[in-house]
């Protein structure tokens, strides 16, 4: 398989900038997710890889082989691309087989390629002969991968591949995906707006924000030490509060923490939810509990601080949550990451990532 490059690409639609100088690397046989907000450009630059559209400026090479920026593009049909879109778009006339082996040779068709797939993305031989309106949601999914892959591509893009799918078939789906694209030694690129379907499945996270590459490294390195604050508040939930730092220590509103980060003076500083221990009694700072959302496993619990009334976010232990209303004593397990700036308002950032993604 191979390597994806691009370098100081831009793109622009009339006015609009959409893409703003992005350099990224996606070694071959990896994952990579490239995850941010609707509106921040990840859709535009899978398209440009794809060959859909074409660059501004800079340049994109596939296995050290430029195809788009610099002269004549080479055009999609050439790149070897598979490219698994949003809903799958399978063509509903076809059978599942005739679908996965709509790009092959007839040769390869009857040589046992789409019975190999179809193993390959976890489907069984027997969905073969069905049409996509029989399949779930899903499966549909496994066979639009099975398509993608069919044609043994150079790198595999998929377009927020499962955002259409409910809780119960997104999670198993995901998995089947990546490992069938680990068992392919395929090089590939996930768009997602989903934090831990970025987190959970990549083997590095590009954090993008208003068109520009905000952060590039491993799902544990982009969540415990993001590059900013707003790549705080994006990935994951966040508290990030008003400090003054000195000698590695930050003294705020939860009293004297060690922090990470070359930082002297006034910061903010992040704090996970995981972070914040709560006891009945003992040592920490009093805080009370407004409101507590339960999730089974576990639980987010909204604490304000007394006295001061600022608001944190903790996580707790399904079957340990605090009754509304009690006072607890909050303490602080690890280090705080801190950002140099001036001393701002406390802020309690949520995302819709799944309490127990992170």
């Amino acid at each position: 398989m191979t390597a994806l490059t691009l370098s100081g690409v831009t793109k622009a639609f009339g006015s609009t900038e959409v893409l703003r100088g992005v350099d990224l690397h996606v070694p071959a046989r990896t994952l990579t997710a490239v995850l941010g907000p609707s509106g921040c450009g990840k859709t535009t630059l899978l398209r440009l890889v794809a060959g859909f559209d074409d660059p501004d400026s800079g340049t994109i090479a596939l296995g050290g082989a430029t195809v788009a920026g610099a002269g004549r593009p080479r055009p999609p049909q050439h790149r070897r691309v598979g490219y698994v879109p949003q809903e799958g778009a399978l063509f509903p006339h076809l059978s599942v087989a005739a679908n996965v082996g709509f790009g092959l040779a007839r040769k390869q068709r009857s040589a046992g390629r789409v019975g190999e797939l179809l193993e390959l993305v976890g489907l069984p031989p027997g969905l073969a002969g069905r049409h996509p309106h029989e399949l779930s949601g899903g499966q549909q999914q496994r066979v639009a991968l099975a398509r993608a892959l069919a044609p043994r591509p150079s790198i595999v893009l998929l377009d927020e591949p499962f955002s259409s799918l409910d809780a119960g078939l997104r999670e198993s789906t995901r998995r089947a995906v990546a490992d069938a694209l680990v068992a392919a030694e395929a090089t590939a690129v996930l768009v997602t707006h989903d934090q831990a379907e970025a987190l959970s499945l990549a083997d590095q996270v590009a954090v993008m924000r208003h068109g520009r590459l905000v952060q590039l490294a491993a799902p544990e390195t982009v969540y415990r030490s993001p590059s900013d604050a707003g790549v705080a508040g994006f990935v994951g939930e966040a508290v990030l509060l008003p400090a003054s730092v000195s000698d590695g220590y930050a003294t705020c509103e939860l009293g004297s923490l060690a922090v990470r980060g070359a930082v002297s003076g006034p910061a903010r500083i992040l704090l996970r939810p995981e972070q914040l221990v709560l006891s009945g009694n003992g040592a920490g700072v009093e805080a009370r509990v407004c409101d507590v959302s339960y999730f089974g496993h576990d639980a987010s619990v909204r604490l304000e601080l007394v006295p001061g009334g600022t608001e944190v976010l903790a996580r707790v232990a399904g079957h340990d949550r605090p009754r509304p209303g009690s006072l607890v004593r909050l303490t602080v397990a690890g280090e705080a990451l801190a950002y140099p700036g001036d001393a701002a308002p406390a802020e309690v950032v949520l995302t819709e990532v799944s309490p127990s993604a992170t």
